[in-house]
């Protein structure tokens, strides 16, 4: 960490790969907020408030007062799709927002409209959008991105930029040897090396060039040491990957709870119908094998059969997601947990969740921009793992184990926000906070 926190001066630019359901829900929400239309509830950074130290004059206070946020009125949005329609078409076509509500905030929509996508079908089968960049090669496409990102900059006069990747889940992939080193994973952006998938392009377009990168999907995209080495280098902040919304929420609400009681599971059947763009990626085989991925190490995370086995140690765990086009962006989800108490005696646990996926995720990429801005202006570079609260499989530093309890993840986050706060009034001397070592470029 710098020894003193840069202030948020000027415009933060927020740039959305992907303006479909989730980006054009929050963009809307914050739009409405600035006039008073609504408030931002389930966003940490704009309702959430942090404990004070002792002897402090109040108990608590408003996070965005406590340590220096970009405010909602100095954020700028824009992005990428493959498809042609602005803000106010996509939230449309979405269905998530009272159409009045959008139609009240009309002109401020229409003026966002997407750039050129980078896109293959290859590694999202069930989509076929047409508006997308023509690059002869993947490092083209990187460019072209560069470009992008500088044009948006001189055009809405904005100091500071943050990507958020809010685009589908991709094919499922393995790290490869094109992955292990800048160097290798530049020839193969050069060579149009199939390893490489379009969200990872975008990945490294903006950590080449200082800028903030958070994957909000199940990707193998910032996970990779080739990304994480960039982000060393060019001292640029990361965090992945997949926002937690609906039912993984849930998991990391109810499991620590039963791990606290020393209470058994010995199984936890999880399935899910929605019907949006999320839905209808997912129904493709490939697709649902990264989301399974994601959402399969969280039980484990919590539970540590490891350390557990006479609780955990035979827990079978089964997920399923169906697209079901008639609920649209209204998730539903249902879980069977089979638990065992004392003496071994079998109880159920039923949850039904009817939940609306994208209500859920459009805080979550706003309190994921303004942090990460924090973030670099705060000299915290390379893998965010204090960010873990609002992602499924959080990123780590170093291979560390991740911690998925959702409330020791957020006791974590409000440490770095205290140890922000000391840094930027100067009542400690500089910490790292990145906890990471050069690494071999």
């Amino acid at each position: 960490m710098q020894e003193q926190i840069l202030p948020a001066e000027g415009k933060l630019g927020i740039l959305l790969p992907g303006l479909g359901a989730v980006a054009s829900t929050m963009i809307a929400g914050v739009i409405a907020t600035r006039k008073g239309l609504s408030k931002p509830i389930g966003s940490l950074t704009q309702t959430g408030h942090i404990e004070l130290e002792e002897g402090s004059k109040d108990n608590y206070s408003l996070i965005k007062d406590y340590v220096p946020l970009a405010a909602l009125e100095d954020v700028v949005f824009g992005g990428w799709d493959i498809y042609e329609d602005n803000i106010y078409q996509a939230a449309t076509h979405a269905r998530v927002l009272d159409q009045r509500l959008l139609d009240s905030i009309r002109p401020e929509l229409e003026v966002i409209k997407p750039m050129r996508a980078v896109f293959d079908r290859d590694y999202v089968r069930n989509l076929d959008g047409k508006f997308i960049k023509n690059s002869a090669t993947k490092w083209d496409a990187a460019q072209e991105l560069i470009k992008d990102i500088e044009t948006f900059k001189k055009a809405n006069n904005v100091s500071r930029v943050v990507i958020v990747w809010t685009g589908s889940t991709e094919k499922y992939l393995e790290q490869s040897a094109v992955h292990e080193t800048i160097a290798a994973f530049e020839a193969g952006l050069k060579s149009n090396d199939v390893n490489i998938a379009p969200s990872m392009v975008y990945a490294y377009a903006a950590v080449s060039q200082g800028i903030p990168f958070i994957n909000g999907a199940p990707n193998l995209t910032t996970d990779i040491p080739a990304i994480v080495q960039l982000a060393r280098k060019t001292k640029t902040a990361i965090g992945g990957k997949d926002f937690k919304t609906g039912q993984t929420l849930m998991k990391t609400i109810v499991a620590p709870g039963l791990a606290a009681r020393s209470l058994g599971v010995s199984g936890w059947y999880s399935t899910n119908i929605l019907g949006n763009r999320d839905g209808l990626v997912l129904d493709d085989e490939q697709n649902f094998k990264t989301k399974e991925v994601s959402k399969l190490g969280v039980l484990e995370d919590i539970l540590r059969p490891d350390l557990h086995p006479d609780l955990y140690g035979d827990l079978y765990h089964k997920i399923r997601i169906n697209y079901y086009p008639p609920h649209g962006d209204n998730k539903e989800s249902w879980d069977n947990i089979d638990i065992f108490g004392w003496l071994n005696y079998p109880m159920q646990i039923k949850i039904n969740f009817l939940c609306r996926d994208s209500i859920l995720a459009a805080p979550i990429v706003l309190d994921l921009a303004l942090f990460a801005d924090l973030a670099q202006r705060a000299g915290m570079y390379g893998v965010q793992d204090w960010l873990s609260f609002y992602l499924k499989s959080p990123q780590t530093q170093n291979g560390e184990q991740a911690e998925n309890d959702v409330f020791k993840q957020l006791n974590t986050l409000k440490q770095v926000l205290r140890t922000i706060k000391q840094q930027d009034t100067q009542e400690l001397p500089a910490l790292d906070l990145t906890k990471e070592t050069e690494p071999a470029i």
